[in-house]
């Protein structure tokens, strides 16, 4: 009974927090776990939303992409005196001539040159049906005939499946029509009152926090505009290193030089679709190398095509994109690859621009820089390789 009450008055044990039992390891492990699982939580919800709003998110990522592009040269023209609304027109009309002339262009070159490749086609269809008739293979024509007709057979019901969802495409290509109308519209906007609505969307922040999400915003932007322009510097080199092996080749002689023009801009602008833009520009190449010079030149005409992306996918993207917008060669790849996975050629095209972004927004605030350099410049959010940091 004595114990009993001793132990009972005991200020020691009543005094023993159960959490000191916990080790501290344990203690912090579950500290960041939970944080960690919020931020999730929160990646996860916003993703969920852009993914449900995908045909208004999509056209205005890439009116962002576009305006970080035009927005330099908007304010150039404004500082070397021309009016706001002239520069703004300029960009405006720029943008949608650029892009339509060089559709256009493509049109216009392969329509000239289309019958030419479709007698060149069955040309060499005939030589491939006279290589097999001649091979140890000991095909008849016959057998040829029907393995041709097969393959007519699938392609008619794939046709057939297509035309069966046609309700489907036209519904896919009016959401393409209102992405190109809205992707315009939102580039317009953001070319005339950018800065206006950024700092709309900083006053819903609160006042405290302002500072660093507006030194944040402008860093994040400043790196997003030297990604768009070294992604130009890229694809242009993709366009001439394929063009050039299609021009040594002998694609621009006589029938095939309407077609050396298209092969080099189809690569500028599938350049900026990751993977699948490649894959289609260079089977495109190595077709037409094909029908006009032979399957040795073909195959010669694959290899400058594999050779050049491989520069670009593993050399000029991680250094050039890596050294610009201080993201690591590595964390270059990865986010492609992850951006292709989770989201397909969206995901693979705005996976860099977002990583890199991110990565100067958050270590810009962290470090908080925003207290003694509330306005960053190019030379704050590029490394030495790109541009050299303002001496301070």
């Amino acid at each position: 009974m004595r114990s009993r009450t001793r132990k009972a008055a005991d200020p020691v044990a009543a005094t023993v927090n159960p959490d000191d039992q916990v080790p501290l390891g344990m203690r912090i492990a579950a500290a960041w776990s939970w944080r960690v699982l919020v931020v999730a939580a929160a990646v996860a919800l916003v993703g969920f939303v852009i993914v449900q709003l995908r045909y208004v998110a999509i056209p205005f990522f890439v009116a962002v992409l576009l305006a970080a592009l035009l927005v330099p040269l908007s304010n150039w023209l404004q500082r070397t005196g021309w009016p706001k609304w002239l520069a703004v027109v300029v960009n405006e009309v720029l943008l949608i001539a650029v892009v339509a002339g060089l559709i256009t262009l493509i049109v216009f070159q392969v329509r000239g040159g289309l019958p030419d490749l479709q007698a060149q086609t069955l040309a060499r269809y005939d030589d491939l049906k006279k290589f097999l008739l001649d091979s140890p293979l000991h095909l008849t024509e016959s057998d040829i005939n029907g393995y041709f007709d097969v393959a007519i057979s699938g392609l008619s019901e794939d046709t057939n499946a297509l035309f069966a969802s046609a309700l489907d495409l036209a519904s896919v290509g009016g959401h393409i029509l209102a992405g190109l109308l809205l992707t315009l519209f939102a580039t317009l906007f953001i070319l005339i009152d950018g800065r206006g609505i950024w700092n709309w969307i900083v006053r819903l922040f609160p006042r405290a926090a302002r500072p660093a999400i507006m030194g944040g915003g402008e860093a994040g932007w400043l790196t997003l505009t030297t990604f768009v322009k070294v992604q130009i510097i890229v694809a242009a080199i993709d366009a001439v290193g394929i063009g050039l092996g299609a021009y040594i080749l002998g694609l621009a002689d006589g029938r095939g030089f309407p077609l050396v023009i298209p092969i080099a801009i189809a690569v500028f602008l599938a350049s900026f679709v990751p993977f699948v833009g490649a894959v289609v520009s260079g089977a495109m190449a190595v077709f037409v190398a094909l029908v006009y010079l032979g399957p040795i030149q073909a195959l010669v005409m694959l290899g400058i095509v594999i050779l050049v992306q491989q520069v670009e996918g593993h050399v000029l993207q991680p250094l050039l994109i890596g050294a610009a917008v201080k993201v690591h060669p590595l964390a270059v790849v990865l986010s492609v690859a992850t951006g292709a996975f989770i989201a397909g050629i969206p995901g693979a095209l705005f996976a860099v621009p977002l990583v890199a972004t991110l990565n100067v927004v958050i270590g810009y605030i962290a470090r908080g820089e925003w207290r003694t350099n509330p306005h960053p410049s190019v030379a704050d959010v590029t490394t030495p390789i790109a541009r050299p940091r303002r001496a301070r």
